[in-house]
């Protein structure tokens, strides 16, 4: 799923590293950077989006910077995009934060904010 998402960014112009120290995938295009996590399947989506949330927002410089994004990624399927749209707009606003969802055939759709 992760090389799913990383190949969608690509073909939309940013350039890509996988760097598991830091997040899943951090990609840079026009000046800007993006970091994203990638959940796969989960026996508890739930839990898994919030911890995934907590990893991103570590990650997150103590200062504004608008040069640097986050992704939140889930499977598309039911259960996992649910407990991904649970969080609130506002805070993911807040924190420029950006919710896809990755099919089973590779397809990538957005589900909230844009990186």
């Amino acid at each position: 799923m992760a090389r799913d998402f990383a190949g969608w960014l690509s073909s939309h112009g940013w350039t890509v590293v996988t760097d598991p120290d830091v997040v899943d995938i951090v990609a840079e295009k026009d000046g800007c950077r993006l970091y994203a996590e990638v959940e796969g399947a989960s026996s508890v989506p739930g839990l898994d989006v919030d911890t995934a949330i907590g990893q991103l927002v570590r990650r997150m410089p103590s200062e504004a910077d608008q040069s640097v994004s986050f992704a939140l990624v889930v499977r598309d399927e039911p259960r996992s995009v649910d407990a991904a749209v649970l969080a609130p707009q506002r805070v993911l606003d807040l924190l420029g934060m950006a919710l896809y969802a990755v099919d089973e055939d590779g397809g990538v759709r957005q589900l909230f904010g844009r990186a």
